[in-house]
């Protein structure tokens, strides 16, 4: 696997910065230094104060700007290398009814009566983050429940897994879906005991909110961003990049891009308005264009890179979408789905393989992680790659052998720590006892896999100390703790799945990921040690500092501005 030709800002514009007075975890052999030295995009000398004040009077004519950071922790910035930010910039114009902030169907639908009251005539309402298990009545809400919002405009609640969720009656009848309508090929329309629909649907019939160019298997995957106006995505991707910084996450695989995404990356890097690096997966139904494109290995610059193919093997878990033939134990009459024939899908990874793309393919159940495992596999017999990287993106129930075979074959699990703090419960209320292996990271660890984490944003927040606490405990919001002991993974193997393994799994590596001389100056300055404080307090600690290529982007006490819920379908 190629890695990124990085370009570089010019030193003689540079100012050297000497950061001290802190705990320095480098991530480097051990490492502890006392001082850090940056100059320009670079991390310029590390070692005590004295070394690298006389390293900054070497470089540079200009006296040094000297930060005592007061006793603080200093770690490589965090990489977020599986999450959405476009699709989280534009939830954060809808409705929370998350877990924190509503507990029962009835508080769910007061919040959106709220937003509601606020919006013009007229104007979708939109709300997002629950999770039925989660919720006193243990189920989904129903269209005549949304119908107390609204019965004159659309009302949608997005189920926390992003796959699907609930509408009021009138979106049925504003797309013309009835108890007759079938179901699309790869989605849903739920109906009751008596064949009624209850505005539930999931997965390709989405395509009633985002249009024919959505969801549907053919589009191979999901994508579930309703369309703006491109200015109004330009804020939402801009107020997203805030949130990302203010969790400490200095870059992002954004692991599912299409055109939408690609054009408002470009645009958002014209205007300077990148902040944070984004290492873009393109969606699979692009391999051909990409391939035609000569987008082989790495493409790009430090700030925009092109990484690899986002394939889609079945849905999730969370949406009990994830395929599981035999029937869900919460529901015997779901199965999910696969995205792809096994033969359509194994071309897909041979003709990425072939012309030398990382793959990173979503996948939960042992059945569709078997369709991926067994094409990586055939891809590498066919062409040998000691370093292909191939990603399986959740990775949620591979069974022990699979795990065997993953090492083997060099594949990188990207897991979400956070979905299962968030509702690891409801996994096993919906597949049974096996559900507590879910993210079986102690397992990858032993087995010689290298060990990702991510927060999926915006199905959890990008809070990388929320993620690396559920890693290390376990322990979900419930207090509940999921499966055995050694599923836990410990504090140092933590932070380094979420920054350099996960640079590893971006192809960046030899430039991000650790603290190093020559490699970019990308650090979180943290309140407290997340290696030393009592493990169920890791994620209370606070992000003072976000550092990218040298410069300060988040500085804890600023305000993040998040865009008004005031976008418009088109």
């Amino acid at each position: 696997m190629r890695t990124l030709t990085t370009f570089h800002r010019s030193a003689a514009q540079a100012h050297p910065v000497v950061l001290h007075h802190a705990t320095f975890h480098t991530l480097e052999d051990g490492s502890s230094p006392e001082a850090l030295l940056v100059f320009g995009q670079d991390i310029a000398a590390t070692g005590t104060l004295e070394h690298c004040l006389a390293a900054a009077a070497a470089i540079s004519p200009a006296a040094p700007e000297v930060v005592d950071l007061g006793g603080a922790v200093v770690v490589p910035g965090f990489i977020d290398a599986h999450a959405h930010p476009l699709m989280y910039g534009q939830l954060m114009t809808w409705v929370d009814c998350g877990p924190e902030k509503a507990g029962s169907i009835p508080e769910m639908v007061t919040l959106l009566q709220e937003a509601a009251r606020d919006l013009p005539d007229g104007r979708p309402v939109r709300g997002y983050g629950y999770e039925h298990r989660n919720l006193v009545e243990g189920r989904h809400p129903t269209r005549h429940e949304l119908d107390q919002v609204a019965t004159d405009r659309e009302v949608y609640l997005m189920n926390a897994s992003g796959h699907g969720g609930v509408v009021n009656s009138y979106t049925l009848e504003l797309h013309g879906v009835t108890r007759d309508t079938p179901n699309p090929a790869g989605g849903e329309f739920f109906r009751d005991a008596d064949g009624e629909l209850t505005g539930e649907l999931s997965d390709a019939a989405c395509n009633v909110l985002t249009g024919v160019h959505g969801v549907k298997v053919g589009h191979h995957g999901p994508n579930f961003h309703l369309a703006d106006a491109p200015e109004e995505h330009l804020r939402q991707l801009a107020a997203a990049q805030e949130k990302f910084l203010a969790g400490g996450v200095t870059a992002i695989g954004d692991a599912q891009v299409s055109r939408r995404e690609f054009d408002m990356y470009l645009r958002l890097a014209e205007a300077d308005g990148l902040k944070t690096r984004v290492s873009m997966y393109l969606l699979s139904h692009l391999l051909d264009d990409a391939l035609e494109m000569g987008l082989h290995g790495a493409f790009g610059n430090d700030m925009l890179s092109f990484a690899g193919i986002k394939l889609y093997a079945d849905g999730t878990l969370g949406g009990w979408t994830a395929y599981f033939p035999d029937g869900y134990v919460g529901d015997p009459c779901r199965t999910g789905q696969l995205y792809h024939e096994p033969a359509e899908y194994r071309e897909l990874i041979r003709k990425a393989h072939a012309a030398g793309i990382q793959t990173a393919t979503h996948a939960q159940s042992p059945t569709a992680l078997e369709m991926v495992i067994g094409a990586i596999e055939a891809a590498l017999e066919d062409r040998p790659d000691e370093d292909a990287r191939h990603r399986i993106e959740h990775c949620g129930l591979p069974t022990p052998e699979q795990i065997e075979r993953m090492a083997a074959a060099g594949i990188h699990p990207v897991n979400q720590p956070q979905h299962y703090y968030n509702w690891g419960e409801g996994v096993t209320a919906a597949i049974g006892t096996p559900g507590e292996r879910f993210n079986p990271l102690g397992e990858f660890v032993r087995a010689g896999v290298p060990v990702t984490i991510s927060s999926d944003a915006p199905v959890a927040d990008p809070l990388p100390l929320e993620a690396i606490q559920a890693a290390v405990t376990r322990v979900t919001r419930r207090g509940h703790r999921l499966g055995s002991l050694d599923l836990r993974i410990s504090r140092e193997e933590a932070l380094k799945a979420h920054t350099l393994t996960a640079a590893r799994a971006i192809g960046r590596e030899t430039d991000l990921g650790s603290l190093a001389v020559g490699k970019r100056a990308d650090f979180a300055v943290l309140s407290a040690d997340p290696l030393t404080v009592p493990e169920e307090d890791i994620a209370r600690i606070q992000v003072l500092q976000t550092w990218v290529d040298g410069r300060r982007r988040f500085l804890a006490g600023t305000s993040i501005a998040f865009p008004a819920q005031h976008a418009t379908q088109d």
